[in-house]
């Protein structure tokens, strides 16, 4: 598996993936791009990262094509044909407590998406079908890549993902000539390459353990608080999510800095990835991306410099 430390030139993916690590309850990461730009490869390494580093965050993944039956977990058949009526899991079971993965999410076959949106609101899948009737827990952090290009995601799945991303592929020639080199040297000696990059590996996972550990004591006062609801508004964000989402990220990163209390910084890092899938297109409006407009608008209520 390669690394996810590894992992070149996608920080904002990899940011967005932790946080999720720190606080589950944050919701999710989208992240929408090019094709061949280690979206796939970033996922999965995180799960592993994580399962190597005693941190129970399993990753499932749906194939595009996945049957109702396989998603959703159906009749164990050669029990059956024993005459037992006995529950198999399917893949929201095994996402149970870690990562839900949905490679071309965009393409997602409109009933499994209905399913999603009410698994993933209630945290429970009841199966009810074939003579069963079977109930289990199902939370879990949803992530999602594709090619927007290929499809365009429903604006309700949409919305359930905390944070969101834009991956691009990368143009400045000396990143790809070290993406390259990385992948080459990874592919010649999976086991020297991952020994490499094992005190990295080590550092992030003790972090993300540490901010974890320390989430709930990480204080939101109430001044920060109206100014995460104030970038929420002048953004234009829809929906009262927004402001949960970016709380609950900001308190994310401060826990990953090992501060006690969300600073204005913490909440103008976290604005666009919550936001930006949030804060619709403006007709007629070219100058500035949802993006753009995120990121100013939280450098003005923050009273920050814009990057």
């Amino acid at each position: 598996m390669f690394p996810f430390t590894a992992v070149l030139g996608q920080d904002a993916l990899k940011n967005c993936l932790v946080l999720n690590a720190v606080d589950p309850a944050i919701g999710g990461v989208l992240a929408l791009g090019d094709r061949g730009t280690a979206k796939t490869t970033t996922i999965r390494a995180l799960g592993d990262l994580l399962r190597h580093h005693e941190i129970d965050m399993p990753v499932a993944e749906m194939p595009l094509g996945a049957t109702e039956d396989r998603v959703l977990g159906s009749l164990d058949v050669d029990k059956a044909l024993r005459g037992e009526i006995v529950f198999a899991p399917g893949i929201l079971s095994d996402a149970h407590g870690g990562f839900l993965y949905i490679d071309e999410v965009n393409l997602l076959d409109d009933f499994l998406v209905d399913v999603l949106l009410d698994v993933s609101a209630s945290g429970v899948n009841r199966v009810e079908r074939d003579g069963l009737s079977h109930t289990h827990p199902a939370r879990f952090v949803l992530v999602g890549s594709g090619n927007p290009e290929e499809g365009q995601l429903r604006p309700q799945l949409e919305d359930r993902f905390g944070l969101a991303t834009d991956v691009r592929t990368i143009a400045d020639p000396a990143l790809r000539v070290e993406i390259v080199r990385r992948r080459l040297d990874h592919d010649a000696d999976p086991e020297a390459f991952a020994r490499g990059w094992q005190g990295r590996q080590t550092q992030l996972a003790d972090r993300t353990l540490s901010a974890r550990a320390r989430l709930g004591a990480v204080a939101l006062p109430d001044s920060m608080l109206d100014r995460i609801v104030d970038v929420c508004v002048e953004s234009g964000a829809v929906g009262h999510r927004a402001d949960l989402v970016l709380a609950r990220s900001a308190r994310a990163l401060a826990a990953l800095a090992g501060r006690d209390e969300v600073t204005p910084t913490d909440v103008a890092f976290a604005a666009v990835p919550a936001l930006q899938h949030r804060t619709p297109s403006r007709p007629g409006d070219r100058s500035t991306t949802p993006a753009a407009r995120v990121k100013l608008s939280a450098a003005r209520v923050l009273g920050l410099r814009a990057a």
